[in-house]
């Protein structure tokens, strides 16, 4: 990237513009958070400390906040490294909207405690279509840099 193409006011060393994903990580981070206060909320009001004691609103509760514990970070380090190839804002864009509309999905699937089994498959299934075409961008990207492609 040129100094011209450069937004005002970055650093002449900064060549990265990376402003579409840390937004989405932001979004993920905040529905984490509100994930993480229900859980908390739901434990106190049930006065359970540890572990679910066989209340099912407090297990899906923490099924949920776990899940997108494992999945969001893997994926936004993913996305940060497609924006960083310099994918077309758009694909960006639409991976971090399936993400964030995925997570949101699955997590107001699971949380019914008489679920609707199509936000979840719906959610998870925007979340590893995320994840697949993610990594595909990248290793195609690393063997076209490499000439094996």
């Amino acid at each position: 990237m040129s100094h011209d193409q450069r937004r005002p006011g970055r650093p002449r060393w900064c060549v990265f513009d990376m402003s579409i994903g840390p937004t989405y990580a932001a979004l993920l981070a905040l529905f984490f958070v509100a994930l993480s206060i229900r859980t908390v909320r739901l434990r106190r009001k049930l006065r359970i400390a540890i572990g679910d004691a066989g209340d099912p609103a407090l297990l899906r509760a923490m099924r949920v906040h776990s899940n997108f514990a494992k999945y969001a970070p893997l994926v936004v380090i993913l996305l940060s490294f497609v924006e960083l190839r310099s994918a077309p804002a758009a694909l960006v864009h639409g991976l971090c909207l399936c993400l964030l509309i995925g997570r949101s999905l699955h997590a107001f699937g699971v949380s019914r405690t008489h679920e609707n089994y199509r936000f979840r498959i719906a959610g998870k299934a925007l979340t590893f279509m995320t994840l697949i075409v993610s990594s595909a961008y990248l290793l195609i990207a690393f063997a076209r840099d490499h000439g094996t492609l």
